[in-house]
């Protein structure tokens, strides 16, 4: 079999042309006679990798200077750890904004630290909306706020950025980052594992505004400190290599291709036709709320759910692969991240359609 149209909700697609670069300097980067994942991190060759990564998120995002951006092991989930450890100052309690399955997660984790407190929560509506900005109760004392702008499972999405005045907003854009632009000056801590949008699993990227730096408390181990990554620049211990390479040629596509702005114009007409196409079609329903629905995660069900295998065994001898929902909401999911070309929804769209005709 070639190429199929990878539809999985991480570990995502990865841009073909990054895959075909790193197939070419896999035994030999750039005459160095060696490949990246054997290279010393602390090498002239590696660090110029690492820091060309550095700076091509930095104007892709336009991360404003008074900002620092670690690329760290453990992935988001051991974020969900380091933010109240380092973040909590003293304080006793975080706001929390509660959407489904990941926010969940953070939720948990938090309570080994603190006494969260959830400013919000969708839970009464099985988390098929995120909560509309006037029914957030945020604790005007909270040490931060945190917040999953999209649950990947449920295929939530946030349409605003919380408000939360001089309190640090914390996101986890596993999901979402760099699939559209974002004013990162109005988040005090953004954190994205890189299994969707960025690169290979293994790796998080932090950005984190410098002064939230150095609170953690006396006791904190070291690896859990992000003042220990800031001050060696992601380079405390060996980090992943290899995922970072991965993760600087991807910004370089990106840059290459338009930039951030350029891919949100083509997710969002990605997401808009393949809505169209489940609404429309009186086969396939998505039970998200309209406002809600996500750019990057698009569940669907089928009329008939006893066709669900046929489906996705149909789905993979076209080239359509990875469709079938989390164990959780059940029927489809389609991840359309910025690697799935918008070629991958057409052709999705097309056997959705001709399936529905046969079996409707």
């Amino acid at each position: 079999m070639g190429r199929v149209y990878n539809f999985s909700a991480g570990p995502a697609a990865i841009p073909l042309e990054v895959l075909e670069q790193a197939q070419r300097e896999m035994l030999d980067w750039n005459g160095s006679g060696m490949s990246v994942m054997e290279m010393s991190h602390r090498g002239k060759d590696y660090m110029s990798i690492a820091e060309k990564a550095d700076a091509d998120l930095r104007a892709l995002m336009a991360i404003p200077a008074n900002y620092k951006v670690l690329f760290l092991q453990g992935g988001a989930s051991a974020q969900f750890s380091m933010i109240p450890m380092n973040l909590l100052a003293g304080k006793k309690s975080a706001d929390y904004i509660n959407t489904g399955a990941w926010s969940k997660k953070a939720i948990s984790e938090a309570k080994k630290f603190c006494a969260p407190k959830i400013a919000a929560t969708t839970e009464a509506d099985k988390f098929m909306r995120a909560p509309a900005a006037a029914e957030l109760k945020l604790d005007a004392d909270a040490a931060y706020v945190h917040y999953t702008p999209n649950e990947t499972i449920g295929g939530v999405e946030f349409p605003y950025v919380p408000a939360t005045g001089e309190i640090p907003l914390i996101a986890d854009m596993s999901s979402t980052i760099l699939s559209r632009p974002i004013d990162v000056s109005k988040f005090g801590l953004i954190y994205a594992g890189a299994q969707k949008n960025i690169g290979p699993a293994g790796m998080a990227v932090v950005i984190i505004r410098e002064d939230l730096i150095g609170k953690a408390p006396e006791g904190t181990p070291t690896m859990l400190d992000y003042k220990t990554h800031a001050a060696e620049g992601s380079m405390y211990n060996t980090p992943p290599t290899y995922t970072w390479y991965i993760a600087g040629l991807v910004f370089a596509w990106l840059l290459k291709n338009g930039g951030i702005p350029a891919m949100g114009a083509i997710n969002e007409r990605k997401a808009k036709k393949l809505y169209a196409a489940i609404d429309g079609s009186g086969f396939y329903k998505n039970p998200v709320e309209v406002g809600s629905r996500s750019w990057m995660n698009v569940p669907f069900t089928l009329a008939k759910p006893e066709l669900d295998e046929t489906f996705l065994k149909e789905a993979k001898k076209a080239g359509l692969v990875t469709l079938k929902g989390h164990r959780s909401v059940g029927g489809m999911r389609a991840s359309i991240y910025n690697a799935l070309p918008e070629a991958g929804v057409d052709a999705l769209i097309s056997f959705m359609k001709d399936f529905a005709q046969r079996n409707g």
